[in-house]
């Protein structure tokens, strides 16, 4: 066991993947059914591991260090209380957004309804994964939750995770947020959105970004403001008076955005940011 540990870390260091050791355990740990912790107390003691999980393991630490997310090579990804589904064509839900779904639920809990509404409801705008939708709905169950994905690469991975949940108050939806769910018109009490905000001449950094995530999710026109200006229309449309919406951007955009939602009528504009203090989010009321 420690050789292989030892040789997957020095593989993933020489290929400059993040966090190395943090991989290669998670991915020892994929082949032999073992978390974190197990694989360390192994490694200690250095237990036997058989050729054929050796050649196994060899096997994805080289994905990895082809820089495939490591999502891909598990297929899941963990994120708040959910283990979900992920793969090609769908993007891999981030630790920042974990923080940023928090937003939308303490706003789910604190809504109050109109009397036309049987509770609240919340409306997630380019769903992927479900992440954020099914956070909602795990972590709210006296709430509707719709998920909205327009690609149907990324709606395979939709259905899969709304299945794996059991999260009967959940429902994906298959649309383009444009024009998503006209019966809720002024009935919902939160919309949140992680949409594409980068400009189309920025190139990623991270090639596990560019490489592998789908450029539906990621490029949002010249500006990268495309996709949050029907985001802002559509929640307009959603919902009713004193409803929230929130929405992840990138870490230079807060003052694009406070100044579109601004425009579109929106009040109480404020920006929001992450652990390590970098703007993530914007959130805003509808008048």
């Amino acid at each position: 066991m420690q050789t292989a540990l030892t040789g997957a870390v020095s593989l993933l260091t020489l290929a400059g993947v993040p966090d190395p050791r943090v991989d290669a355990e998670l991915l020892i740990g994929h082949v032999l059914g073992l978390n974190r912790g197990e694989v360390q107390a192994k490694a200690v003691t250095d237990a036997a591991i058989l050729p054929i999980d050796a050649e196994r393991v060899v096997e994805l630490v080289e994905r990895r260090a082809a820089r495939e997310p490591l999502q891909h090579i598990t297929g899941r990804a963990p994120f708040r209380s959910l283990d979900l589904a992920v793969g090609p064509g769908v993007f891999v839900p981030r630790p920042e957004t974990e923080q940023v779904v928090q937003l939308a639920i303490d706003a789910l809990r604190a809504a109050t309804v109109p009397e036309f509404v049987d509770g609240p409801i919340a409306v997630d705008l380019g769903t992927g994964t479900g992440a954020i939708a099914l956070a909602m709905a795990t972590e709210v169950p006296h709430a509707r939750v719709y998920g909205v994905e327009v690609s149907p690469l990324a709606f395979v991975w939709t259905k899969q995770n709304f299945r794996e949940s059991g999260a009967t108050n959940a429902t994906p939806v298959f649309t383009d947020l444009a024009v998503a769910l006209p019966e809720l018109d002024g009935t919902v009490a939160v919309v949140i959105s992680n949409p594409p905000y980068i400009p189309s001449a920025a190139i990623p950094r991270d090639p596990e970004v560019r490489l592998f995530d789908p450029e539906i999710a990621l490029y949002g026109g010249e500006d990268g403001l495309d996709v949050v200006r029907k985001v802002s229309a559509t929640a307009t449309r959603l919902l009713h008076s004193g409803g929230t919406l929130v929405i992840e951007h990138g870490e230079l955009q807060s003052g694009e955005i406070a100044a579109l939602l601004r425009a579109d009528g929106w009040r109480a504009i404020a920006s929001h940011r992450d652990l390590v203090g970098r703007d993530r989010a914007t959130s805003a009321l509808r008048a």
